[in-house]
């Protein structure tokens, strides 16, 4: 018999609009990893979610294990990792963020670290840069976060999302840094005012969970959409069918080039059937919010 561990981290969403950095909510699209203790490492996709080809010590799930393992002063011991993603690489739904949050959780179980949610949620959003994607995937739910310049991050964690979400998947990859490329370097006073006043509104509207409000103000970022929505296959025209179908808003999934709309979960089934129809070219997706964030099960197995 050998220890085992079976690990399922939800991917995510960032921004919804003007929450640029901040805003977070984990989405019941999973990473699934099973981990069993070996002689040596074998990383095996079960899917094609996952790089085709790749050495181990640059494979993000290794590089970050072993990050952290270092970190503590603990040798990482040798493993067979089966992962099975329902996450799209490079499509705005924190694959990521993710893969990094996993690596944390594998690191802590097999070295026995002991990690804190606290010390969770630094280390990812320190690896990560900014907390939006890695605290929602550590916690599931509705985050709202800030990162101070020593890497401590502060969270608001709301649950119970009473709505649906509908992510619109294209067929091509955008890299987070290409997506960043576009954006200004800096702002006018009266223009970040603007923009800082929508995403109060944002956070505001979704803590109170009023979501028509809250999508109005989706649709209203000036940070970073009107930057990036030439790089979008299809932008105007999901967002302006979205809303003509009864959707609360619609924004951008993070960097891109995935959108995603939140909608009364009364409508779902005929407003995915009619997105589904009028944009063929995208894998349009009906989701809810996670509720459980990561979760971790340790089990003896069989060894043949």
């Amino acid at each position: 018999m050998s220890k085992a561990w079976q690990i399922s981290v939800p991917g995510s969403t960032a921004n919804l609009g003007p929450g640029f950095d901040s805003i977070g909510l984990g989405l019941s699209l999973y990473l699934q990893l099973t981990v069993t203790l070996q002689d040596t490492w074998d990383i095996i996709h079960l899917d094609d979610n996952g790089p085709k080809k790749f050495e181990l010590d640059e494979h993000l799930l290794y590089v970050i294990a072993k990050k952290v393992a270092d970190q503590y002063g603990q040798q990482l011991p040798a493993c067979r990792v089966e992962m099975a993603s329902e996450l799209p690489l490079a499509r705005g739904l924190g694959s990521s963020a993710a893969v990094i949050v996993a690596g944390i959780e594998l690191a802590n179980q097999v070295c026995g670290l002991n990690l804190t949610i606290q010390d969770k949620l630094n280390l990812s959003s320190q690896i990560e840069g900014h907390p939006d994607n890695a605290t929602a995937s550590v916690l599931g739910g509705l985050t709202i976060s800030s990162m101070d310049e020593k890497g401590n991050v502060d969270t608001f964690h709301i649950n119970e999302i009473d709505a649906s979400f509908v992510v619109y998947v294209p067929n091509v990859e955008l890299k987070t840094s290409e997506s960043r490329s576009v954006l200004p370097d800096q702002f006018d006073r009266a223009y970040a005012v603007h923009a800082s006043a929508n995403a109060n509104m944002l956070a505001a509207s979704l803590m109170a969970r009023d979501f028509q409000r809250a999508g109005r103000y989706m649709e209203d970022d000036l940070f970073h959409e009107p930057f990036r929505a030439k790089l979008i296959p299809e932008y105007t025209e999901i967002r302006t069918a979205a809303k003509m179908n009864g959707a609360y808003g619609t924004a951008l999934s993070g960097a891109g080039p995935t959108l995603i709309s939140i909608i009364p979960s009364t409508i779902a089934y005929d407003f995915v059937q009619t997105m589904k129809n009028q944009f063929p070219e995208h894998q349009v997706i009906l989701t809810k919010a996670d509720e459980q964030g990561i979760q971790v099960r340790e089990y003896m197995k069989r060894l043949l």
